[in-house]
């Protein structure tokens, strides 16, 4: 298979950062293509500043390279100056390692972390020369395969998927390569159907093709059943188990061109029990597996040392619930202490802060802000949406962490959750005033510094709000006015406190394609032929096109844009995405949500980690089980950095 870089190369020069899709980055793989069976082109639906950091790309990258049968490329959106020269010169969607069509792989395998990359999809499918939707494929086009947390609810981009899969994807890609693999030795019987229906047969991957939806007059789903005997009625979500036998990635990629994050990042747990109710991330990853010490230091030590990188992300849905973090963050500054090497926690709970920890992370004098996220600004809201953590929690917090030397904390915030009010709102006003004059009054210092971010809410499907009613952005954008104001206007604190936020337009539409069902693809493609790419980005997202392709694609049904977004749920309805199982009982995420909702005042629930079981239904279900330490075992510091260390103190 030949590279089409020759007719590349020559446009580059005529697009910004060229070097993004030059390819040439430490650390990537180089495969013939003629020695391997199976051949998936990986997919970032984004820029490559953005996809070339995200972990699940990189690490099923390494697990499906270390295979010898099986070739990984990868592949990422290209900007619209780059793609109306593809056009005009024919050339098709390539991969960034050897260039190669996208069109010519086995499988495309495309990762979204969220809802908004759906048109960047079509874009690639359509340079790639493969047809836009998946009942118009040959069996000479590949198998688009979605995977990531927004392939839990499929269903608005069923039209343009051959397949989905839920959960972690370690285990599955190299089961779906098995199948590729004897179904191609075999002599491909049967065709694409066939081997769709391999795939669908496990109970693990989903192929909407086999499955028909049927409607209410009103638009509600009446149901999603199977059309073809054999394949299951539910598909279940993969559970990853002891992710010491998975410690990737082992060489994570070092980019020529600059991205979003520079560092080595290690997950040292998988999951989260907290219980956030508008939290996607922690439902649908459930249980808690972590990483043991040792494990975690292995990782740092080679992923140092194979790629360069300086900072070291210790990433998870909250860093600092590790059962171990403290002899983590010890072990670790011990380990790379007088090195260039620096420690960051990229998300930590307020409750789960102290400041020995902090200062573990810093000892290398790296001493950045604080980030810790409240989500709601009154007491009462955070109740509602089972963020347990008090004001009086956070002040304590912050006094600590201003107290110790730090000048800058940042606080994020939602706006639009259920039951919300004006006064939550500016409640936020009031928590960031009370932080700058704590900051001021413990450290003596008057350059202390607050930034409140605050971001739109959007119910996702497998949480407690998935029944809940959207904010409209009218209101959204009325509240934040009213925030904004409340803060500018502060004579003593304004100037102390920065304010970023989002405006409630996007979270619409992505409430839309979060929620919405196959019906929803008319509208997702009609934004794509008129124009929309890169929803995702501020400068290219327009909420007129939304509405408009809303109007013309939906008028023939009994439903519109309101109708996915703002409508509430009642328990009955049949929700899009109820044949796909995250191991969640729909009666308990109900129940939770009536607790959130309680008239009385919102009941909250405890993190199961440590106490007894809530009955959500994963651990039965799935076969799994809470994996946490303590180990016992403690990080030793590596000979090779302490010598080093001596040495340079000894001259």
């Amino acid at each position: 298979m030949n590279s089409i870089f020759p007719q590349l190369e020559p446009l580059l020069p005529l697009v910004q950062k060229p070097i993004q899709y030059v390819g040439g980055e430490l650390n990537q793989t180089l495969k013939d293509w003629d020695s391997v069976q199976v051949r998936w082109a990986l997919m970032y639906p984004d820029a490559y500043e953005v996809g070339l950091p995200n972990q699940g790309v990189q690490i099923l990258y390494e697990v499906l390279n270390e295979r010898d049968w099986i070739l990984a490329e990868r592949t990422y959106s290209v900007w619209p100056d780059l793609e109306k020269l593809m056009r005009e010169n024919d050339i098709p969607q390539f991969t960034v390692d050897a260039h190669r069509p996208v069109g010519a792989f086995d499988v495309l395998g495309v990762s979204f972390s969220t809802e908004l990359g759906y048109t960047n999809l079509l874009t690639a499918l359509d340079l790639a020369g493969i047809p836009l939707e998946a009942r118009d494929r040959g069996d000479e086009h590949p198998i688009v395969l979605a995977g990531g947390h927004s392939a839990f609810n499929p269903e608005p981009i069923a039209d343009f998927l051959d397949a989905a899969v839920l959960g972690d994807g370690e285990e599955i890609v190299l089961k779906i390569s098995d199948i590729v693999r004897e179904w191609k030795e075999e002599g491909s019987p049967g065709g694409r159907d066939e081997l769709l229906f391999r795939l669908a047969a496990t109970g693990g991957v989903y192929v909407p093709k086999f499955f028909d939806v049927d409607y209410l007059p009103d638009g509600r789903i009446r149901r999603v059943v199977p059309n073809r005997s054999g394949v299951p009625f539910r598909v279940i979500k993969h559970t990853l188990m002891n992710l010491d036998e998975w410690p990737y990635p082992k060489k994570p990629l070092v980019p020529l061109a600059e991205t979003v994050h520079e560092r080595f990042s290690v997950e040292i747990f998988r999951g989260c029990t907290r219980g956030c109710r508008f939290c996607q991330a922690g439902m649908i990853t459930r249980p808690v597996r972590e990483r043991s010490i040792s494990t975690i230091g292995d990782m740092v030590k080679n992923g140092i040392e194979s790629s360069g990188f300086e900072e070291v992300g210790l990433l998870s849905l909250s860093s600092a619930d590790h059962s171990e973090i403290g002899d983590v963050a010890k072990g670790l500054a011990d380990q790379y202490e007088g090195t260039n090497v620096s420690l960051s926690l990229p998300s930590t709970r307020v409750d789960a802060f102290n400041i020995t920890l902090a200062n573990e992370l810093s000892r290398n004098g790296r001493r950045s802000g604080l980030t810790f996220a409240p989500e709601g600004g009154s007491d009462r809201l955070r109740r509602v949406i089972n963020k347990m953590v008090s004001e009086e929690d956070l002040i304590k917090t912050v006094a600590t962490a201003y107290s110790n030397g730090w000048r800058q904390v940042k606080l994020y915030f939602m706006c639009g959750l259920p039951t919300e009010t004006d006064e939550d709102v500016l409640a936020i006003a009031e928590l960031a005033k009370k932080v700058i004059a704590t900051g001021r009054e413990v450290s003596g210092r008057r350059d202390i510094r607050c930034t409140v971010s605050i971001g739109g809410f959007v119910p996702k499907p497998h949480t407690p709000f998935q029944w809940a009613g959207q904010a409209a952005w009218e209101t959204v954008d009325a509240r934040l006015d009213k925030l904004k104001s409340a803060i500018r206007t502060s004579r003593e604190f304004g100037k102390a406190i920065g304010i970023r936020y989002h405006d409630g337009q996007p979270s619409v539409v992505e409430g839309l394609l979060s929620r919405g069902d196959r019906r929803v693809s008319r509208v997702i493609r009609a934004v794509w032929e008129d124009g929309g790419r890169f929803d995702g980005w501020s400068e290219h997202f327009s909420y007129e096109r939304w509405v408009s392709a809303c109007a013309e694609a939906l008028a023939s049904e009994p439903v519109d844009l309101d109708w996915y977004t703002t409508r509430e749920r009642d328990e009955a309805e049949v929700l899009p995405w109820d044949h796909l199982d995250a191991g969640l009982d729909r009666e308990w995420l109900w129940e939770d949500w009536q607790d959130a909702i309680d008239p009385s005042g919102a009941v909250e629930v405890e993190d199961c980690r440590w106490t007894p079981c809530f009955d959500c239904g994963v651990c039965p279900q799935m076969d799994t089980e809470i994996q946490i330490g303590p180990t016992g075992k403690k990080l030793l510091p590596i000979a090779g950095v302490t010598q080093g260390r001596e040495a340079l103190l000894a001259k």
